[in-house]
C-alpha cells in the first residue's frame, strides 16, 4: 500500500473512531431532533444559508464513511427543511455521499479484491457491462441490500463513477421523497394525539409499502420493454406448451397436467429422450452385463476354479434394445395422455411468448417450458469425419465388437463405456489431455477407479492431445502429442464422450432474443425464466448439472414458478445434487467433495473409512474403496461425502437423508444398520469421527473410576 492510501486509511479511520468515542450519533435520532425542535428551528430560519451547507456536509460525511444515520438524517431533513427543500439536499447529499463511498472502495480495495476473488468480480463486471445501468437502478429504486454494501459492491467493478453518481441520485430520489415527506410528519408532533393523525399513518403506511410498489413498477416496465412487438391473444387453447419430452419436459408435464393444468408435450423423435434411448438405460443395461461378464472371470477369486460363458456381442446389444422396450411404456405417449398430457409429435416452432407451432397448427399458452436437451459434442480435430466416430447416441447400433477401441474422453462416459466394452473383449484405450480419469472426482476416488480400469486392460493414456486423424493401410489412427513428442494409436473404432452440447437451436428461439450463454447453455434466473418471463427451461438445455435427476428436479421447480409464479415463486435449489459415476467401482457423491471446498476456501475437517476393513466387502470380493465424509470443524455436521466402491449408489440416500434434514454424524452413528451390509460403511465413518472427538478428559476420569472399582 502506498503512502497516499495510508494517510487516506488513517483519515477515514480518525473520522470513524471520533463519531464513536464523541458520541456523535446522540445527535442523529429523532429523539434528539424532537426535544430541539423548536431552537433548530429557529436557528435554522436565522442561519438559512449556514444550516443547509451544514447539512449537506454531515450528511455526505456520514455516507461516504458508512456511518449509521442516514436514514435518520433523511427524516430531519424533511422535518427541519420542509418537504422540497428537504427533497433536494438529501437527493444531492445522498448521490455524492455514495459516490464518495464508491471512490474510496474503488481506490482502497479494488486492487486487493479483485485479484484475491476475480472469480466472484468478474461475472459481476459482465453484467455491469451488459446492463448496468438498469442494474444498478433497481438496486437503488428496491433497496434489497443497504446502500452502504452497494456502494462498495459497485466501486470494485469497471462502472464508471459519473454514471453511478446520477443512475444512484435518479433511483434514490423516488424513496428519498417517501423518507422525506415523512419526516415532515414528524415534524408536525407536538402533543401525543398527532402521533394519529392521517398525515402521519399514511407516511409511515408508505414507508412500509414503497419497497413493494417500486418492485412493481420495475417488473412492469421491464416487462412491457421484453414483450414490445408482440402482440398476447386474449384467449389460449393451453396453460402451458413443454417442448422436449425427455426428464426434464416428462416431469414438468405430469406436475403440470396433476395441478390439472391443459398441458400439451410436443417431441420431435422419441418420448423419453436421451436418458430412455442412448443413456442412463441402455447404458446400465450394457453395465449388468459386462458386470456378469466381469465376475465370470474373476470366479477364481470366489473359489470356482474354473467358469466360462459363451455370448455373441450382437445378442448382448439386442438385450440392450429389449431392456429400452420394457421400460418404454413407462414414457410412452399413451400414459402420459392417460395423465392428461396433449402429447403431438412434432417440430415445435415458438412464434411468439404466446404462440408454438406445430405441424402447421398454431397454439396459443400462458406459458412455455423449454426442455430440449442437449447432444454429443463432437471435437474440432482434423480428420475426424473421416473416422466415422460413435458417441453416446449412435454407439448402440453396433452389432459387431470393436476389437480396438479408442475412447476420447474420460469422463463418466467414457469410462463407463470404455470399461464395458474391455470387458466385452475390446482392446480399449482411454485418452485425454488431463492427468486423471474424471477430473472432478477427488484424486484418491479417481485414482480407486483407475486402478480397477487398467486391472479390466485399459490403456490410460492421460496428457495426451489430439492433433488428427487419418487413414493408414492398417485402419484408421489418431496422430497426438505426448510429453512433447508425436504419438500414433490406432484403432478400429472411435468413442468420442468430449461432453454435450445443448440444443438451443432450430426452434425459433433466436427470433425472441434468447440466447445461449457462453457454455453454450440457455441463460435462465433462479426461477428458470429466460429473459421473456413466461419462457421457462429445465434439464440439459440450461445445464449447469446434465443428470437425469437433476433435470426431474428442475422441472418441478418450471412447473410451478410457470403456473403459479404470479403468487409465489421458488428459487431453484442445487445445494444436494446427488454425482454418481457407474464404472466397477462406482463413485457417489453429494454436497462439497475436497477438490471444491478447496477451491471455494471452505474450512472442513475429513474423516475417512477404508471398504477393504468392512466385512461384506470382504466377502463380496469387493474390498476397495473408502467413504469419505467432509464435516464443519468443530461440530458433526455433514457438508459433503464421497463413496467408492461397489453400489456405492446405492449407499449415498443414507447422507443425502440426512444433510437435507440436517442431521449429523451423531445420528448416523446411532442408527441401528443390518449386518453384513455395506451400508454399515456409513455408520463406521461416524464411528472414525466419534473415535478421533472422543472426550479425552472424561474418559481419564472414567479409567480412574474403574480402577477404583476393581480395589
Amino acid at each position: 500500500m502506498n503512502t497516499k492510501k495510508i494517510i487516506l486509511v488513517v483519515i477515514i479511520a480518525a473520522l470513524i473512531s471520533a463519531f464513536f468515542l464523541l458520541d456523535l450519533g446522540s445527535y442523529l435520532n429523532l429523539e434528539y431532533v424532537k426535544s430541539q425542535q423548536l431552537d433548530l428551528q429557529r436557528w435554522v430560519t436565522d442561519n438559512s444559508l449556514t444550516a443547509v451547507a451544514a447539512f449537506l456536509l454531515i450528511y455526505i460525511v456520514v455516507t461516504a464513511l458508512s456511518l449509521p444515520g442516514a436514514a435518520v438524517m433523511t427524516l430531519i431533513g424533511g422535518a427541519v427543511f420542509g418537504l422540497l427543500t428537504g427533497l433536494l439536499l438529501v437527493s444531492f447529499a445522498s448521490a455524492i455521499g455514495a459516490t464518495l463511498a464508491f471512490l474510496i472502495s474503488r481506490y482502497l480495495l479494488r486492487e486487493p479484491l479483485t485479484t484475491k476473488f476475480s472469480r466472484y468480480i468478474d461475472p459481476i463486471n459482465r453484467g455491469i457491462e451488459k446492463d448496468g445501468i438498469s442494474y444498478l437502478f433497481t438496486l437503488r429504486l428496491v433497496p434489497l441490500f443497504p446502500f452502504f454494501v452497494i456502494n462498495a459492491v459497485m466501486g470494485m467493478t469497471r462502472m464508471k463513477a459519473g454514471t453511478f453518481y446520477w443512475v444512484s441520485q435518479l433511483g434514490m430520489l423516488p424513496g428519498t421523497a417517501v423518507f422525506v415527506n415523512a419526516g415532515t410528519q414528524l415534524a408536525a408532533i407536538e402533543k401525543p394525539g398527532d402521533i394519529l393523525s392521517p398525515g402521519l399513518i399514511l407516511s409511515f403506511c408508505l414507508l412500509g409499502l414503497f419497497p413493494w410498489i417500486a418492485k412493481s413498477i420495475v417488473d412492469a416496465v421491464k416487462q412491457r420493454r421484453v414483450y414490445k412487438g408482440f402482440n398476447k391473444p386474449k384467449t389460449f387453447s393451453t396453460n402451458m406448451v413443454v417442448i422436449g419430452a425427455g426428464a426434464g419436459g416428462l416431469v414438468t408435464s405430469y406436475i403440470a397436467a396433476a395441478t390439472k393444468a391443459k398441458v400439451t408435450l410436443i417431441e420431435r423423435h422419441k418420448m423419453g429422450g436421451d436418458c430412455l434411448n442412448t443413456g442412463c438405460v441402455p447404458s446400465k443395461a450394457l453395465i449388468r452385463t459386462t458386470h456378469f461378464l466381469a465376475d465370470i472371470r474373476d470366479a477364481e477369486g470366489l473359489g470356482i476354479r474354473k467358469a466360462e460363458v459363451e455370448y455373441e456381442f450382437a445378442e448382448v446389444m439386442e438385450r440392450v434394445q429389449r431392456v429400452i422396450k420394457t421400460i418404454e411404456p413407462h414414457d410412452s405417449i399413451a400414459r402420459y395422455e392417460l395423465l392428461g398430457v396433449d402429447c403431438i409429435t412434432g417440430d415445435a416452432h415458438i412464434r411468439s411468448p404466446w404462440e408454438v407451432e406445430v405441424n402447421g397448427k398454431i397454439i396459443t399458452t400462458r406459458n412455455i417450458v423449454i426442455a430440449t436437451g442437449a447432444r454429443p459434442t463432437l471435437p474440432d480435430i482434423p480428420g475426424i469425419e473421416l473416422v466415422e466416430p460413435l458417441t453416446s447416441d449412435t454407439i448402440w447400433g453396433l452389432r459387431q465388437r470393436p476389437e480396438r477401441l479408442l475412447v476420447l474422453g474420460a469422463g463418466a462416459i467414457g469410462c463407463e463405456l470404455g470399461q464395458c466394452f474391455a470387458r466385452l473383449g475390446s482392446d480399449v484405450s482411454i485418452l485425454f489431455r488431463g492427468n486423471q480419469v474424471l477430473t472432478r472426482e477427488d484424486q484418491d476416488a479417481a485414482a480407486v477407479v483407475e486402478t480397477r480400469l487398467k486391472q479390466d486392460g485399459i490403456r490410460i493414456c492421460s496428457g495426451h492431445t489430439p492433433l488428427r486423424f487419418q487413414i493408414t493401410p492398417a485402419g484408421f489412427e489418431l496422430v497426438c502429442r505426448h510429453n512433447n513428442q508425436e504419438k500414433r494409436i490406432g484403432f478400429d473404432k472411435l468413442l468420442v464422450a468430449t461432453g454435450r452440447t445443448a440444443n438451443v437451436t432450430g426452434f425459433g428461439l433466436e427470433e425472441l432474443g434468447i440466447t445461449a450463454k457462453s457454455g453454450g447453455t440457455i441463460q435462465v434466473d433462479d426461477y428458470l425464466r429466460t429473459r421473456i418471463p413466461n419462457i421457462l427451461a429445465c434439464g440439459d438445455v440450461i445445464g449447469p448439472y446434465q443428470f437425469t435427476h437433476a433435470a426431474a428436479h428442475q422441472a418441478w421447480y418450471a412447473s410451478v414458478n410457470a403456473l403459479f409464479g404470479q403468487f409465489k415463486k421458488f428459487k431453484v435449489d442445487y445445494s444436494l445434487i446427488p454425482f454418481t459415476t457407474y464404472t466397477s467401482p462406482e463413485v457417489a457423491r453429494i454436497g462439497l467433495n475436497e477438490k471444491q471446498a478447496i477451491d471455494k476456501g471452505v474450512a472442513y475437517e475429513a474423516v475417512r473409512y477404508n471398504l477393504d476393513e468392512l466385512d461384506r466387502a470382504i466377502t463380496d470380493e469387493a474390498a476397495y474403496g473408502f467413504v469419505k465424509v467432509l464435516l464443519k470443524p468443530g461440530s458433526d455436521k455433514i457438508i459433503g461425502v464421497t463413496l467408492v466402491g461397489e453400489h456405492a449408489a446405492e449407499m449415498l440416500p443414507e447422507f443425502a437423508l440426512a444433510m437435507r434434514h440436517k442431521l449429523g454424524l451423531n445420528k448416523i452413528l446411532g442408527t441401528l444398520h443390518a449386518y453384513p451390509t455395506l451400508n454399515e460403511a456409513n455408520r463406521f465413518v461416524a464411528g472414525e469421527w466419534k473415535k478421533k472427538h472422543a472426550p479425552q478428559k472424561i474418559l481419564g476420569w472414567l479409567e480412574k473410576f474403574h480402577r477404583w472399582k476393581r480395589g
